[in-house]
């Protein structure tokens, strides 16, 4: 599953949302690092559509204008829930081998050498 579309499908996760509404909702989620643009989020949608995993949930019109509000499907809460655990799984594999790495002895690591030797001469 894609950055995209994780957060697209946990943007929908407690509600159904239009498309502005969604890009919002991943940027937060996302601490504003994934910043979706109109188009790849409607080829996300449109994907996510055709795997099963959104529905179109309404339409309604505000100001002249169609949204189009999407919902989560009983897959999608699984693929989502799969996904989410999946990272969980991976992100505690990181952090387990980063605490062996802190607490391994490492190689022993000597100063490098600035000049003469103990004597006096070129070592």
């Amino acid at each position: 599953m894609t950055q995209a579309a994780f957060f697209v499908l946990t943007a929908l996760a407690d509600q159904p949302r239009h498309g502005y509404g969604i890009l919002r909702e991943v940027e937060e989620l996302s601490d504003g690092t994934v910043r979706l643009r109109v188009g790849t989020l409607y080829g996300v949608l449109d994907r996510l559509t055709a795997d099963g995993l959104i529905v179109l949930d309404r339409e309604e019109v505000q100001q002249g204008r169609l949204r189009r509000y999407y919902r989560l499907t009983d897959e999608g809460i699984q693929a989502l829930t799969a996904e989410a655990e999946r990272m969980a799984a991976g992100a505690s594999a990181a952090k387990e081998r980063i605490a062996e790495g802190r607490r391994a002895p490492g190689p022993a690591v000597l100063p490098p050498s600035t000049g003469p030797g103990l004597a006096g001469g070129l070592a």
